[in-house]
């Protein structure tokens, strides 16, 4: 039995791409999970998907851009669990793929209302239950996009620049009471969002491929080798990090 059965992580973004990877991957290892997600149909096949593994899911439905839905579903999880040890801080959406002067203000209020606001709402909510117990890890998703600037996702790529400033303000906090928070900055990876994006912004996406060094894009399943690696015991001396795992991009 693993030692870490009887943990509970929160994933918001379950339903899909790396939030789905991640739970897998953290099922693999008796981790019971709360999967939070805007679509119940999403949601309930990443459910469907952890049942052999034998764990404790639950799928709660929520927009992460309203602060009410935030607390519903750390409330309704530690309602049925009794704790939240981690919380992967993962919902997000990438934005109209346009400059940003054509942006709208219902397509920037929507960006940074899930991306930014909605990563908000989880870490206050989560880390007063994580503080009451004495401790808990946490990793944000912030992206190659808050690390350098990407034509074309200006609301996208500002909401996660906040993201890392949240991480690092967070680790500074609230490192002498149990609490390690880190961030992965993912380059393009092979997710439904990013397949849409390509369909929607063909020669745009061309570009960015053809700038990764390794000439492909990154796969959910090693994003969520290294949330899993946070997530755990094994780095609870790795507080505050930005990770990159970009097949070399950022390294340019």
């Amino acid at each position: 039995m693993s030692e870490t059965k009887s943990k509970v992580a929160v994933i918001t973004g379950g339903g899909s791409g790396l939030g789905q990877s991640v739970a897998i991957k953290l099922a693999e290892s008796g981790i019971n999970i709360s999967i939070v997600d805007i679509s119940e149909k999403a949601g309930q096949e990443t459910i469907t998907l952890l049942k052999p593994y034998g764990i404790n899911a639950i799928f709660i439905q929520a927009d992460v851009s309203r602060a009410e839905d935030v607390k519903t579903y750390v409330d309704r999880t530690v309602e049925h669990f009794g704790t939240i040890d981690m919380f992967f801080n993962n919902a997000g959406i990438s934005g109209p793929g346009t400059l940003f002067a054509e942006n709208t203000i219902e397509q920037i209020n929507q960006v940074v209302g899930i991306n930014l606001l909605g990563g908000l709402y989880g870490i206050k909510y989560v880390l007063e239950v994580m503080l009451k117990q004495g401790g808990g890890s946490i990793v944000n998703t912030s992206s190659t996009a808050g690390l350098v600037g990407q034509a074309t996702v200006g609301s996208y790529s500002a909401t996660k620049h906040g993201v890392i400033g949240i991480t690092r303000t967070i680790a500074v906090e609230y490192a002498d009471k149990g609490i390690h928070i880190n961030a992965i900055a993912p380059g393009t990876t092979e997710t439904p969002m990013v397949r849409q994006y390509r369909l929607d912004n063909p020669e745009t996406f061309q570009t960015v491929e053809n700038a990764i060094p390794q000439r492909r894009l990154g796969q959910p399943e090693e994003i969520a080798d290294l949330v899993a690696f946070l997530l755990s015991d094994r780095a609870r001396y790795i507080n505050g990090a930005v990770i990159p795992i970009d097949g070399g991009f950022t390294a340019q």
